[in-house]
């Protein structure tokens, strides 16, 4: 199992769109993928865990990743992340 932290910084945070974004880009991996905050751990491959989260601007999270490719799992996440989802 592998994890990071990433502070996210686009304008609207995991929400609508770029958490859709984030979701299908969690479900083209094999391994296992988490997200936490605080205290909470949800599957990054479920949009609705995802957006329950309340994942806003400025939020720091870490991202989990267990299987096969874990380690390109968190690359790819973060990169996303780090993008700014092209601040949708």
């Amino acid at each position: 199992m592998v994890s990071k932290d990433v502070t996210v910084q686009n304008n609207v945070g995991l929400h609508a769109r770029p958490a859709t974004f984030f979701v299908q880009k969690a479900n083209s991996y094999k391994s296992s993928v988490w997200i936490e905050k605080g205290d909470r751990r949800v599957n990054a491959k479920s949009l609705l865990g995802v957006l329950s989260m309340g994942i806003s601007k400025g939020t720091t999270i870490t991202i989990l990743s267990d299987g096969p490719d874990e380690e390109e799992v968190l690359k790819g996440l973060i990169a996303l992340i780090e993008s700014g989802f092209n601040d949708y």
